[in-house]
């Protein structure tokens, strides 16, 4: 023992032998000797406190000999084992039975029969070995997750190269819970850096002990974010018109803030998909997102269907007030999305919609500079019905409704100034005109024991560099567009009176709530006048269709309100699918590719103590001038600001004075239920116009879902001595489904959409899910019936490996769940 290492033992010391029934402790601090010590070079002496513990020591010069529940402690790692030996001087310990090696900024756990060790390099050589990394292991308990990625590895002989690196010699590695992992990579050789990639060399792939693929290379990652350049797994499936699909596709994590995903798919009966998706993220407030998909379609009985499709989406923020969003599609033919889109809701949608800005929002101004195009193919075989509307770069200005300095009046500002095409069959503007539009208001409310009544006066002036001259016939051709320039001004005056607000409160509880019961009518007057050149007027946007009105709408809003009796929170349990909605978009991540978080993750919403229960609203107006100032063409749908306002329905055919009565009905009961009805009844037909139900209801891991459209256009004359044909619409759609992504065990969805008047499935699929704790099982089979262009069935699946990656063809996006 020199001077320069002090031995701390709590047990008698006698001679060299150290022998005593209770447990022994020794702590060896690190040497300070001079860099010139003679001794320096020949003894590596500890750098940290090292301390040993064991039933039985004994000292022999350096080396300790160890017996019983040895356990030796050096910085962050644990040393333990049945019996060994430790060198004080060189930090080499040698021990056997029950061998265990953990600790480690990732949490590295080895348990071996024998094996050998430097605690000053942190190398040495373990047989028989299981171990894993990222993970907290507890014995007797499920072990703690630590890591991003953890994984668990076995083998014959594994050597520690250096801190953090492995060497797995005739051994496997997996991200399944041992000793019986559902999978496993087995190699003879499997390089392991910890903080970087598992390679495993000459591997076969073996589910449940079962070899059932061979890679000649493979690497797993190991680091805490794992973002890795490579080939990804192969993809394949099977299509009744695309015949057999086999992809391959490669993943280049180009920085840490931007990645490219690229690959191809092969159809038998079809060809080549490629597709890609660019993320970057280079910044907090700014990322880009671009996807292209393309099939080079051979064709079927002649026919081509393919295609490309891009979507670019993309925001930053230039400064304080400063911000830029674009959001553009890209569309070459709508068959091509009606024939392999596999998202229903996007293979049916006829329109393709792009818009870019950069928006500044300091004050109570707006000014925004932006650009738009929209597309609205009327065809999936005519190439040429396409309805082309641009808006050139322009700009807009809008000004918040806000108190005239000292005056009682309110004033806003909507300003606009762009370049404007529209092409479609047979019809087109110039290249590029002009549209300027300016449109000033005044407001004066006026508040009088709980009445509210707000005068408001506005003027227009809209000036067109172009001009329509309609066409003479009935049928709905649009006329020709001359360049001769057309000012529309107008003169807009409204009054809103909002009466007092009756209600009433329940004495009586209900459902363990007391109830009140609102009603607010209101009425609002409207009239314009001055134009009198709207058939002249091109139309492109909302801005186009003001015209002369005198009208009078009146709306009742009935709303019940229930107030928990008790200080207890709504108990809203797990919500199981959130994802699985009718008639609804799951909730929106700002970032397009994040993803919400985990279903057990997400806690149950705070509840106000007084919910909304029922709202009810009632609107209608009545025309006080018919022919809307002569702008109404009979035998067309008309289409007005005074009725886009109102619905979505073109009801206008012919003059009339009552509109239909809209109805608005809301109930949510809870966080996790809800339920419209939107309704149109025409008093004129004496008929529903559109009826739209929605239903969606979580109960636990139980999903459900159930909705109705139905839509009666009243029809136009399309051509001289042809009544006017009205067309009809009526389809339903439900939803089932039970468990969650996440959850282990069974899981389980079908979506189905019915049209009751082609009596035809148009849509329906199911998924079928297994989880274990590293690996799950999706199968999913699809129908689609969409007119004469597409009848498919699809069988997709995936087999998804933990942290490592999805073999098969059913992307996350397109799940169900």
């Amino acid at each position: 023992m020199t001077t320069r290492t002090r031995l701390l033992i709590t047990a008698a010391l006698v001679c060299h032998v150290l022998v005593a029934p209770q447990l022994v402790t020794s702590q060896l601090l690190p040497s300070k000797q001079p860099e010139n010590s003679p001794s320096s070079s020949r003894v590596n002496r500890p750098t940290v406190p090292v301390t040993i513990v064991a039933d039985r020591q004994e000292k022999d010069g350096a080396v300790y000999k160890l017996r019983g529940n040895i356990k030796i402690d050096y910085g962050v790692y644990t040393f333990s084992g049945d019996e060994g030996t430790y060198n004080s001087n060189t930090g080499d310990v040698f021990a056997e039975g029950h061998l265990v090696l953990e600790g480690g900024p990732n949490d590295e756990h080895i348990e071996a029969t024998r094996g050998t060790y430097n605690i000053e390099n942190e190398t040495g050589r373990f047989e028989h070995v299981t171990g894993s990394v990222g993970l907290k292991v507890r014995k007797g308990r499920r072990p703690i997750l630590t890591g991003d990625n953890p994984f668990f590895f076995t083998g014959r002989v594994v050597e520690k190269k250096g801190p953090d690196h492995y060497l797995v010699i005739d051994g496997a590695v997996t991200t399944c819970e041992l000793p019986r992992p559902k999978w496993q990579f087995y190699s003879h050789n499997v390089n392991v850096e910890i903080g970087g990639n598992a390679t495993i060399y000459s591997t076969n792939f073996r589910v449940e002990g079962i070899p059932v693929l061979y890679l000649p290379f493979a690497t797993h990652p190991v680091q805490r974010e794992p973002r890795q350049s490579g080939f990804l797994i192969p993809n394949v499936g099977r299509s009744s018109t695309r015949g057999f699909t086999l992809g391959e596709s490669f993943f280049w994590a180009i920085t840490r803030s931007m990645d490219l995903h690229a690959g191809a798919e092969y159809f038998s009966r079809r060809g080549w998909a490629p597709d890609l998706e660019f993320r970057a993220r280079p910044t907090e407030s700014s990322f880009v997102d671009l996807t292209v998909f393309t099939v080079l379609d051979r064709g079927v009985n002649g026919v081509k269907q393919g295609g490309t499709e891009a979507h670019l989406n993309s925001e930053d923020q230039f400064a304080q007030h400063l911000r830029g969003v674009a959001n553009i599609d890209y569309l070459t033919a709508y068959v091509f999305r009606l024939a392999f889109s596999d998202v229903f809701t996007q293979a049916v949608n006829s329109e393709v919609k792009s818009a870019a800005l950069v928006s500044d929002t300091a004050g109570n101004l707006f000014l925004n500079a932006t650009t738009r195009r929209y597309q609205d193919f009327q065809s999936s075989t005519n190439p040429r019905a396409v309805v082309n509307i641009l808006h050139a770069p322009g700009f807009e200005l809008t000004g918040i409704d806000r108190q005239l300095g000292n005056l009682p009046f309110h004033g806003t500002l909507d300003a606009s100034a762009e370049g404007l095409s529209r092409s479609e069959q047979n019809f087109s503007t110039a290249p590029l005109l002009g549209r300027f539009d300016l449109n000033p208001a005044a407001s004066l409310p006026l508040l009088f024991k709980g009445w509210s009544l707000r005068p408001e006066l506005s003027l227009r002036d809209t000036v067109y560099t172009q001009q329509l001259v309609p066409s003479s016939s009935i049928a709905p051709d649009i006329g020709t567009a001359i360049s001769n320039t057309l000012n529309r001004k107008s003169l807009e005056g409204s009054i809103e009176l909002r009466p007092p607000a009756l209600d009433r409160i329940f004495d009586h509880e209900f459902l363990g709530r007391k109830w009140k019961h609102v009603v607010e009518p209101r009425i609002i007057y409207d009239y314009v006048t001055g134009v009198e050149n709207f058939p002249h007027i091109l139309r492109f946007d909302d801005r186009d269709i003001l015209s002369d009105t005198n009208e009078v709408e009146y709306a009742l809003v009935n709303r019940f309100y229930a107030k928990r009796t008790s200080s207890d929170s709504d108990e809203c349990g797990t919500q199981g699918m959130p994802a699985l909605l009718v008639g609804a978009a799951p909730p929106p991540t700002h970032i397009p590719w994040e993803r919400t978080g985990r279903i057990a993750e997400q806690p149950c919403p705070k509840q106000p103590t007084t919910r909304e229960v029922v709202t009810w609203e009632l609107i209608q107006k009545y025309f006080l001038d018919p022919t809307f100032g002569g702008s109404l063409v009979p035998g067309r749908r008309n289409v007005f600001t005074s009725t886009v306002d109102l619905t979505g329905i073109a009801f206008l055919t012919e003059p009339r004075h009552l509109s239909p009565l809209i109805s608005k009905l809301r109930v949510s009961t809870g966080p996790r239920n809800d339920l419209e009805w939107d309704l149109d009844y025409d008093f004129q037909f004496g008929r529903v116009n559109t009826s739209t139900v929605l239903f969606n209801h979580h109960i636990g891991l139980f999903t459900l879902g159930a909705g109705n459209a139905f839509l009666h256009v009243p029809g136009a004359i399309s051509s001289t001595g042809q009544a006017p044909k009205d067309i009809k619409f009526n389809q339903y759609r439900a939803v089932l489904g039970y468990g969650s992504l996440n959850k282990r065990g069974f899981s389980g969805a079908f979506d189905l959409g019915l049209d009751s008047r082609l009596d035809r499935v148009q849509y329906g699929s199911a998924q079928l899910a297994y989880n274990w704790d590293c690996c799950g099982v999706n199968v999913e089979y699809r129908r689609f019936s969409l007119a004469q262009v597409r009848k498919e069935n699809q069988f997709r699946f995936t087999f998804a490996l933990a942290n490592i990656g999805a073999f098969g063809n059913l992307r996350r996006g397109e799940r169900l769940f």
